[in-house]
């Protein structure tokens, strides 16, 4: 099998360390590693190492470098892992001159989001903006920056952290050190216990039944299927979260004047019961003269994060 321009892109994700031989914009190869095997930086290496090798083996070009993104907070171009979300042991791990060490090729290491935003910006619904906002909606909220065509990473590489706006003078305090972040509100699990909450006062709705009682399986896809039968708590859910990023976004809206938002992520899969509410939000409360923002769902899915992640080959 001939490849030609060939980079490997590794998405570290929560559950699986997807890892994708790339060719332009499409994933040719990918393989999947349990995170929880590879959570100690010792052994996400080892298992870095075992999967791109594979790859060098099934094809007969060079590959040209590697890619890496990582839900943290990393030292670019550096390449260091100052700290990592929801893995154990991560504090100035120089991940990118240990990779290279053992690997042989060239090697970049950035924050997840900001390979998200380099790969919808490149290929995916952010294609042709000069100034771009991305959003990741999930257990936690992500984002990243693109203005004047060029990505943006801030001084020590975190800028874009939309989700970490504090929404509220006084409220839960956030893993990030903060209080009131929007990622407090609207996360993945915040809106789960929202719901669950709404539920023990008394409110009405189908999603009890549609768990079988057990409300330990709701899900936001629960709350999906509940809106689609026209469920009021479920719509009000969602109107309620778009709400809350509306207003976020409107703020941002008004200090970058970016001509592109772009949505993904879990929660992103609402589709218009999220993407209405939030709309009208940003509307409403962004100044008069930059309303006209567009704001769209990001388009390239589960592999964003890994044709992301080989464009930084490109980049660096």
């Amino acid at each position: 099998m001939s490849q030609r321009g060939s980079m490997v892109g590794i998405d570290i994700g929560g559950t699986f360390v997807k890892c994708g031989l790339i060719v332009g914009s499409r994933v040719t190869m990918e393989q999947r590693i349990p995170t929880a095997r590879s959570s100690t930086p010792r052994s996400l290496q080892d298992g870095i190492v075992e999967a791109v090798r594979s790859f060098t083996h099934r094809v007969d070009k060079r590959i040209e470098g590697v890619g890496i993104g990582i839900p943290g907070l990393v030292r670019y171009p550096e390449g260091v892992v100052r700290s990592c979300v929801n893995l154990t042991g991560w504090r100035d791990v120089p991940l990118k001159r240990l990779l290279k060490r053992r690997l042989g090729l060239p090697v970049e290491v950035d924050n997840d989001v900001h390979v998200m935003t380099l790969a919808e910006w490149t290929y995916g619904a952010g294609r042709g903006a000069s100034n771009l906002v991305c959003l990741t909606l999930g257990t936690g909220v992500g984002g990243g920056l693109v203005l004047d065509g060029r990505l943006i990473r801030g001084w020590t590489g975190s800028a874009g952290e939309v989700g970490h706006f504090p929404v509220q003078e006084n409220g839960p305090r956030c893993p990030c050190g903060g209080i009131a972040c929007l990622e407090r509100y609207v996360g993945n699990q915040e809106v789960i216990q929202w719901v669950k909450a709404e539920l023990a006062r008394g409110v009405r709705s189908q999603i009890p039944q549609l768990v079988g009682g057990q409300l330990k399986r709701l899900t936001p896809e629960v709350i999906d299927q509940a809106c689609r039968l026209g469920d009021p708590l479920a719509r009000q859910t969602w109107i309620r979260v778009g709400h809350r990023i509306g207003l976020t976004l409107a703020g941002v809206v008004n200090l970058l004047n970016p001509e592109r938002i772009v949505i993904g992520g879990g929660i992103a899969k609402a589709g218009k019961w999220l993407f209405e509410p939030l709309k009208a939000t940003v509307r409403r409360r962004a100044m008069r003269g930059l309303r006209q923002v567009s704001i769209v769902p990001a388009n390239l899915g589960v592999s964003a994060g890994i044709i992301g992640a080989a464009l930084l080959v490109r980049e660096g």
